[in-house]
């Protein structure tokens, strides 16, 4: 096993599992019996999409979040492939968009209507043509919008572009043909960058995918990859695969040098596959197996050992598959830092399990929620492929940040509104992008912001909220629009509460230097 120390200070060495109530899970569901490895369940807040058995053809359930229970058995599906629907992904910049991808060669876009589905959906969005044979993986560019990768058995991995009128795009923005055998797994480092993949060759590749060149390489002669994930921002690589005696193993490897491994462990001899799973807010990596019910959890560390083991959650149930709830969909009252969808076809049954924190203040846990990806794109497509990199736009999960699902903004703000943001941010609030929140200088700024708006002539001063500027928006119009500007409202008076507070410290700061330095004074 890893090596842990016997005494490691931790704020997650106490998280568990905890299954959600037959009431709270998703039972009837026609489950697929496809062998194909992949997790056949995407999850956002609003919906939850499964693949399922069809006859003459493949087909996909979109469910309503809430709408938990008993399924109907008549309940419609998402039914246009010809062939078994081998991977689903929800657009991470919209909850209404969903790729799919099957044996037919092809992957087809569709919106999903926001009521409720009274009839099949037969037509998509779009239809991507390009790949020769099956395509067995898709994945949404983390940072730019409309951005989408698909791998086929033609070994072939397709850039697309969806931001076209076309319904039909047969020609992709880019293929990279660097694989000698079937792509198994794809990941994106945390800016789109990179690519790294895992071929059926055994090789591990780190591609950089606008120019099609492969920047590192490696195997290693007693590890079977079979998926890789990069690891958020700590240079690394992780690794799911099997031993030379066919142990279930994880590997953990340098970004920049592939030839050996950092860290090798078997960890069992079950035959099913391993499922890695990464949370760069809280650095903390879950590995599900496929086949039976456990979740073993570790924390990544920058300095060795690099891996520590946490705990394991344990269920009888084997899962099929696996969802995944990005954290915008949370439930921060009850301190869950993650969630899971567990598809088990042995009893038609989707069961939720929450990953929770011990905590007994009910307040928002800010130190186990750090700003995290928003569901804005933080650049448009076209300026990716044109070279532009840029991290992840970051939100706070603090109840009544409504800047979670807002719209993106990429006007220039000018420097008073981008302050009052840097404040925002400070107090919870507000979107940022990730390079911004590693500039210790825009940070100084902001603590000066305040100086900048006194030295403001009167009738020049803007009157800010949430970083819009009130007199500019138009008043409110439908009860969503009014929602809307409470919400800012709420946020602002919160802000200016807390520098206020801000204030009074640092007055009672400079009251106590003043005393000091009359009684230095006295004393000569």
């Amino acid at each position: 096993m890893s090596w842990h120390p016997q005494y490691r200070s931790s704020k997650f060495r106490h998280v568990y599992g905890k299954a959600a109530s037959k009431d709270k899970c998703y039972d009837c569901v026609p489950i697929t019996r496809n062998v194909h490895d992949n997790h056949f369940c995407a999850v956002n807040p609003s919906f939850i999409a499964v693949v399922t058995e069809c006859a003459g053809g493949g087909a996909f359930l979109v469910i309503p979040i809430k709408q938990t229970g008993k399924l109907d058995p008549h309940y419609p599906k998402v039914c246009g492939h010809k062939g078994n629907v081998l991977d689903i992904k929800w657009n991470p910049f919209n909850d209404f968009v969903i790729a799919s991808c099957s044996e037919d060669a092809t992957v087809k876009i569709w919106d999903i209507p926001s009521q409720l589905l009274k009839r099949n959906i037969t037509t998509p969005k779009k239809e991507l043509l390009g790949h020769a044979r099956r395509v067995g993986l898709i994945e949404w560019h983390p940072t730019a919008g409309n951005v989408l990768f698909s791998s086929g058995y033609d070994y072939k991995i397709m850039i697309w572009n969806l931001d076209v009128k076309h319904a039909v795009i047969s020609k992709p923005v880019k293929i990279l043909d660097t694989h000698k055998d079937v792509v198994l797994s794809m990941s994106f480092n945390t800016d789109g960058s990179l690519l790294a993949t895992a071929c059926r060759d055994r090789k591990i590749r780190v591609i950089d995918p606008r120019a099609g060149t492969v920047v590192q390489e490696g195997s290693y002669k007693s590890h079977k990859v079979n998926k890789v994930l990069f690891l958020g921002n700590m240079k690394k690589l992780f690794s799911t695969g099997t031993s030379g005696w066919n142990n279930r193993q994880i590997a953990l490897w340098d970004q920049n040098d592939l030839s050996v491994p950092l860290l090798e462990e078997d960890l069992d001899g079950s035959s099913g596959l391993l499922f890695p799973i990464y949370d760069s807010d809280t650095h903390m990596l879950y590995v599900v197996g496929k086949g039976d019910g456990n979740i073993r959890y570790y924390e990544i560390s920058p300095e060795k050992p690099y891996l520590n083991y946490l705990m394991e959650y344990r269920s009888h149930s084997p899962q099929k598959g696996i969802g995944m709830m990005p954290k915008r969909g949370l439930d921060v009252a009850a301190c869950e830092i993650f969630r899971f969808y567990k598809l088990i076809p042995t009893k038609s049954l989707i069961e939720p399990i929450s990953m929770i924190v011990p905590r007994r203040s009910e307040s928002y846990q800010e130190d186990i929620y750090p700003l995290t990806a928003a569901a804005q794109p933080a650049l448009t497509a076209q300026e990716w492929l044109n070279g532009i990199n840029k991290g992840p736009l970051l939100v706070s999960l603090r109840p009544g940040s409504e800047a979670v699902n807002s719209l993106p903004q990429f006007l220039e703000p000018e420097p008073l509104t981008k302050a009052a943001d840097l404040s925002q941010q400070q107090g919870g609030g507000g979107t940022i992008s990730l390079e911004d929140k590693q500039k210790p200088r825009d940070i100084e700024d902001g603590r000066k912001w305040p100086k900048v708006e006194e030295k403001l002539p009167k009738n020049e001063q803007m009157c800010l909220s949430n970083g819009f500027d009130v007199f500019e928006c138009p008043p409110p119009k439908t009860e969503n629009e009014l929602l809307q500007m409470y919400y800012r409202q709420q946020e602002e008076i919160r802000r200016l509460r807390e520098l206020i507070i801000q204030r009074d410290v640092h007055i009672k700061q400079l009251e106590l230097e003043l005393r000091n330095l009359c009684t230095d004074k006295s004393n000569y």
